[in-house]
């Protein structure tokens, strides 16, 4: 497959002409920084990107609770680097690390879900490397009905499976969303190949790859591809939200329907207490 190419197991469809004139409604994202970011800062680095797709998504970013280990022995930690959980001995995190524990994992879980209730609405999640193993992780969790999160979408940069062994089992089932895995040719922080296993645990899946690093690539060439995934996205909500209303809607047949029968079942019950 070609550098910048995307390739999708169905089909796309179209908007309709008639909405690109005017989108009132967008999908909602919450995203998850990578390891020694914050929310702040990765949403400063995904600007470009926001721009992309502006039109169609909203996007919400939140931070991680646990502090990064310092970089040297005998540094001090930094408010600004944090980490959703820590897979080796020492505190630290590494992508590549395998067989290790997962310290901390079920308190940024809990922060997710809380963030997904509380700031929601949500359809997807995002994620960048550390984060982006974390939505994976939560996209088994909901398969397996046990989290409260329930993406309908998620796009995941430089992620990975995780090598801490409590997270193991999550991988078991496949994960049937659409999701867009976005990774670098040349990341030497978390392989390729890493990023390409990953794809294997999910069934509806695009891939875009890159030239470069270990970053979130938004630039031109990448600009079509995250334009057509949200407005796919986008097209999905809004088939949803109309079969919602319609099947809420209670039309004039059907209210003298319901009339009748209520006007039917007082007079038999008139009758049974004469």
């Amino acid at each position: 497959m070609a550098s910048n190419e995307a390739s999708s197991s169905s089909e796309r469809k179209e908007i309709p002409s008639e909405l690109n004139l005017e989108i009132k409604d967008k999908v909602r994202v919450l995203c998850l920084h990578g390891y020694r970011q914050n929310g702040e800062t990765f949403k400063s680095k995904l600007g470009s990107f926001r721009k992309f797709v502006g039109k169609y998504a909203e996007f919400v970013f939140i931070d991680a609770p646990h502090k990064a280990k310092p970089l040297q022995e005998d540094g001090e930690e930094l408010s600004d680097q944090l980490s959703w959980w820590f897979n080796k001995d020492d505190g630290s995190f590494k992508g590549t690390n395998k067989n290790g524990p997962a310290f901390g994992f079920q308190v940024s879980l809990k922060v997710v879900e809380k963030a997904w209730k509380t700031r929601g609405p949500f359809q997807g999640l995002l994620g960048f490397s550390q984060g982006a193993c974390l939505v994976g992780l939560i996209c088994g969790l909901a398969k397996r009905k046990l989290t409260s999160i329930k993406p309908e979408f998620a796009i995941l940069s430089s992620g990975f499976i995780s090598g801490s062994l409590v997270h193991k089992a999550i991988y078991e089932e496949s994960i049937v969303i659409p999701t867009l895995h976005v990774y670098g040719l040349s990341d030497e922080i978390i392989p390729k190949e890493m990023s390409k296993e990953l794809t294997n645990n999910f069934k509806n899946v695009e891939i875009l790859e890159h030239n470069g690093g270990h970053y979130f690539a938004a630039t031109a060439q990448q600009k079509q591809t995250y334009i057509n995934f949200f407005q796919d996205r986008l097209q999905e909500y809004l088939e949803n939200m109309e079969l919602q209303q319609t099947s809420n809607t209670v039309f004039p047949d059907e209210q003298d329907d319901e009339t009748n029968v209520i006007s039917s079942s007082s007079q038999t019950s008139g009758n049974e207490s004469e």
